[in-house]
């Protein structure tokens, strides 16, 4: 699956939230190009050509490579922390509440791994503002885990001794999904997700 048939925001046109067209046709190429060769490794002229644009057009709409980037980790980090507030937020027992912020997190990194690799894993290259920016976002990411993992430990549900480190560890599981998940692979986004919240459930000693 390329980033072109992936979605962040669920929407039927990929990354419709970007505007002009040829903004979003860019910003598209750039996913692909970083995914596949790396930041440094990619130059404007990569992007603007698998966009069928030449150089020249990739200024008028991005100032820079690392202003696209920073478009391109700003909207996947927006996402990645709106599906983890929801689950924080939502309904039932602490173990309820991670299983399900790790199924769908999980699932979101399966489904747009092209993506989620360049989200999660170019931030140096992101400048020294635009990466306190990013950084923030995922303070706020380890947050909402971390709130689960709390009140699940003060509510009898889990055993935890390590709250901020079992958090890290959890993150760290689900995020590296994007690495290695193969859209022809065996198992679906959906597998994948209630695999890994099965694992995260017995890491913090969810009493059955």
């Amino acid at each position: 699956m390329t980033a072109a048939e992936e979605t962040v925001l669920d929407e039927d046109k990929p990354w419709g939230e970007v505007t002009p067209e040829a903004a979003r046709k860019l910003l598209v190429a750039a996913v692909e190009a970083f995914a596949e060769r790396g930041y440094h490794a990619t130059t404007t002229r990569d992007i603007a050509g698998r966009a069928g644009m030449s150089p020249a057009a990739l200024y008028i709409h991005y100032k820079t490579k690392e202003e696209l980037l920073h478009r391109i980790s700003r909207i996947g980090h927006d996402r990645a922390l709106e599906i983890l507030e929801q689950a924080a937020a939502g309904p039932g027992t602490a173990a309820e509440r991670l299983a399900d912020a790790v199924r769908s997190f999980v699932r979101w990194h399966a489904e747009r791994h092209t993506t989620a690799r360049v989200v999660q894993y170019e931030l140096d290259a992101l400048g020294p503002e635009h990466r306190t920016e990013i950084v923030d976002l995922r303070r706020k990411s380890d947050g909402a885990i971390r709130r689960i993992i709390e009140e699940g430990v003060a509510a009898g549900e889990f055993d935890v001794p390590d709250v901020a480190g079992t958090t890290v560890a959890v993150l760290s599981l689900c995020i590296d999904v994007s690495r290695w998940f193969n859209a022809q692979g065996r198992r679906t986004p959906d597998e994948v997700g209630a695999l890994y919240a099965d694992l995260v459930l017995r890491m913090v000693g969810a009493r059955q």
